[in-house]
């Protein structure tokens, strides 16, 4: 089945499916599942696929795809439509859906975290051979601000608003690509500079910082977090990517980072909420081993201030059960 047909099968359902079974209740009728995640040179669709493939083995049943998309803003959108029943997405972008602001004005999402995954990190990559040091080093040159409908764009541009530099006057060219596009183009010599937002190690990063003759560069750029704060509210947060975390970085980045969630709608069934969690929870270890980032997915991480939006209400019973202070 390809994925048009699957959008289409799905489009137009409030919760997308009916309830998957728990244990000791019959068994519920084929449940179509898709999940929604990123760009494929990212962490969210290996990820995604991970807990795909854990719900179609452990909810009888289920069905669970995975769907590329451009990231967090676009996978919001389409829980709103009710295109997707899970979404991978940044909090940022979440409580923006919330709250029915920037992109969202006027079409509010009410979205509900199931629970917090990981940190997600900006990460603004270029090459010793472009000379660019810092932020306002970008002025004047070819960078990419991240796929349309990415929360990678939607941060990249909080971000240079706060470096003082004009998205639309102070490039000479503001491209929106992939992450892996974008690796391309600064091989291609097309590209100075582009931003992504992530977990670590990003597969399109590792790769340019493999290439032979490339060095990589991380830009620094925490002490922007404070005004961007001011305005847009305590999402972000500073972080460290360690030195040597990809091919040839030498030294730490000092770094903007904002925490990741898997979310639903308000209206998804509570029994299927409290089965997805299970099944999720209990193959954590599995997760992790699909990538990294996995092993973020924690007890201690389960934090109310974390998730950005209200909990979906079986969510919160869940994790209260696990033992999650939430507070």
């Amino acid at each position: 089945m390809t994925a048009t047909t699957r959008r289409r099968i799905l489009a137009g359902a409030p919760a997308l499916i009916a309830a998957a079974s728990l244990p000791g209740v019959a068994r519920a009728q084929a449940t179509q599942l898709a999940i929604a995640t990123g760009t494929t040179g990212g962490v969210y669709y290996p990820l995604g696929g991970g807990l795909a493939n854990l719900l179609s083995r452990h909810i009888p049943g289920m069905s669970a795809t995975v769907e590329v998309t451009g990231g967090s803003v676009a996978n919001n959108q389409l829980l709103g439509a009710g295109r997707v029943g899970l979404i991978f997405s940044q909090v940022d972008a979440s409580v923006d859906a919330v709250a029915g602001r920037d992109r969202f004005r006027g079409r509010p999402v009410a979205v509900r975290a199931l629970a917090v995954l990981y940190t997600n990190r900006m990460q603004v990559v270029t090459t010793a051979a472009a000379g660019i040091r810092s932020m306002t080093d970008l002025r004047g040159r070819r960078i990419s601000t991240g796929a349309p409908g990415s929360a990678t764009e939607l941060m990249a541009l909080r971000l240079i608003e706060a470096v003082g530099l004009d998205k639309d006057k102070d490039f000479r060219a503001r491209e929106r690509l992939s992450p892996a596009e974008s690796t391309n183009a600064i091989k291609d010599g097309k590209l100075d500079a582009y931003m992504f937002v992530s977990g670590i190690p990003t597969s399109a990063i590792t790769d340019l910082g493999a290439s032979p003759g490339v060095e990589l560069v991380l830009i620094d750029h925490a002490q922007y977090i404070p005004k961007i704060v001011e305005k847009y509210g305590p999402v972000y947060f500073p972080e460290v990517i360690p030195a040597g975390t990809y091919p040839g970085q030498r030294t730490d980045n000092h770094q903007m980072s904002v925490a990741n969630i898997l979310a639903a709608r308000d209206d998804m069934p509570a029994e299927q909420v409290t089965r997805i969690l299970q099944v999720a929870w209990e193959g954590r270890e599995e997760l992790a081993r699909v990538h990294a980032e996995g092993k973020g997915f924690r007890l201690e991480t389960q934090k109310t201030a974390a998730a950005g939006v209200p909990w979906h209400p079986a969510a919160e019973a869940f994790w209260r059960g696990q033992g999650a202070t939430l507070s």
